[in-house]
């Protein structure tokens, strides 16, 4: 079934075009790479299909209905969450208390705090953050702040999740890791995602499909197979043939 999908979406900032005419679907179930130089629109993508802001023109619909300029909260509440490049929890609150705002406000939203603690408990234990529930979040890590992120993403129960760039800035151990933790986010949970990144043997390594952006325009899509031989991403944006 597909979950997301856009049509001619562009953005527009002044005489910047930020993104031309993008077409792009996420089916349910999959995990999407939305890769690219920096200043490609990836993260314009992102904020266009969240709300952060409504795209210049184009339209986006999710679960079959035109989310197209909604609010970042209503569609929140709609089934799709989103992590941000610069991870920026509530630093005093307690990391228990960070995930827990995620299932008072989210698409199912627990008005019960009992209720809504222990399903912070649970996502936490995903995440691997269990052991510091009870820490205000500023003691973290920057690797264990990303997973916070997520877990606090997580909490609002979405059907498709956008990951940006969770694992920059993660050293290789901490990168695996994550990895496995997206992994388990769409077998365990069910849970569709789209995932910017930068880390291209992550990105063939987790992803079933892979689209590529290149100064605002979509110029290739397909599976990792396909996108790492492909000769126009390779002069654009690799480089170089990634071994897979």
């Amino acid at each position: 079934m597909r979950l997301i999908e856009g049509f001619h979406v562009s953005k527009n900032f002044g005489g910047l075009k930020a993104l031309q005419n993008v077409d792009f679907t996420v089916e349910q179930g999959e995990i999407v790479g939305l890769i690219g130089a920096n200043g490609a629109g990836k993260t314009t993508l992102f904020n266009v299909t969240s709300g952060s802001y409504p795209p210049s023109s184009g339209t986006i619909r999710f679960k079959g209905e035109n989310i197209t300029g909604l609010k970042p909260y209503q569609i929140c509440q709609r089934g799709l969450a989103r992590t941000f490049q610069i991870v920026k929890p509530f630093l005093s609150m307690t990391v228990l208390r960070n995930v827990m705002i995620g299932k008072l406000f989210g698409k199912d939203r627990l008005r019960h705090r009992e209720v809504a603690e222990i399903e912070a408990h649970r996502i936490l234990d995903l995440v691997g953050l269990s052991s510091k529930a009870k820490i205000p979040a500023r003691e973290l890590t920057l690797a264990d702040r990303k997973r916070l992120e997520v877990a606090r993403s997580l909490a609002t129960n979405p059907d498709l999740l956008l990951l940006d760039e969770v694992l920059a800035g993660l050293n290789p151990t901490e990168t695996v890791e994550a990895m496995t933790l997206i992994r388990e986010i769409r077998q365990g949970l069910g849970v569709t995602i789209l995932m910017v990144e930068h880390v291209m043997k992550a990105v063939v390594g987790v992803c079933n499909r892979i689209i590529v952006l290149h100064y605002g325009q979509k110029i290739a899509e397909g599976m990792p197979q396909k996108i790492a031989e492909d000769k126009a991403v390779i002069e654009a944006y690799l480089g170089e043939k990634v071994e897979l």
